[in-house]
């Protein structure tokens, strides 16, 4: 009786918390005016509700049935794709110009080469370091 009863407790709990996380990535989702700032509100919010519902899931089937560890499957997988989406989506929206756009980068051709900058050249001709 007792174990029950904290697992439906420990389920409901799960369940009000992930409705809570996904009720305000909605309401960011729908308020936010553009697209990158929008961006936030479904990919770390709603990955956080999703979660706790999903585990909400997990308690109850082990509670009450022979448990079932699809729902840590789908977190994992959730987990795991939702920041790689959320990375293709800013860069399509850099790449139509639909935000602002980050500065280009410096101008560089020692970076990651053997090429050495003309200042540094005496210190390393001259064995000094």
């Amino acid at each position: 009786m007792i174990p029950e009863v904290i697992g439906s407790w420990a389920a409901a709990l799960c369940l009000l918390i992930g409705a809570g996380f996904t009720l305000v990535g909605s309401i960011g989702l729908l308020k936010f005016n553009d697209s990158m700032t929008r961006l936030h509100a479904p990919t770390k919010v709603g990955t956080v509700g999703v979660g706790a519902m999903l585990l909400a899931s997990v308690i109850y089937s082990f509670t009450f049935a022979e448990g079932s560890l699809h729902e840590l499957l789908i977190m994992g997988f959730l987990f795991v794709t939702a920041p790689i989406s959320a990375n293709f989506i800013a860069k399509v929206n850099i790449h139509r110009r639909a935000c602002e756009t980050p500065p280009a980068p410096p101008q560089d051709d020692t970076w990651s080469t053997l090429n050495v900058p003309e200042q540094d050249r005496e210190t390393v001709g001259s064995g000094t370091a």
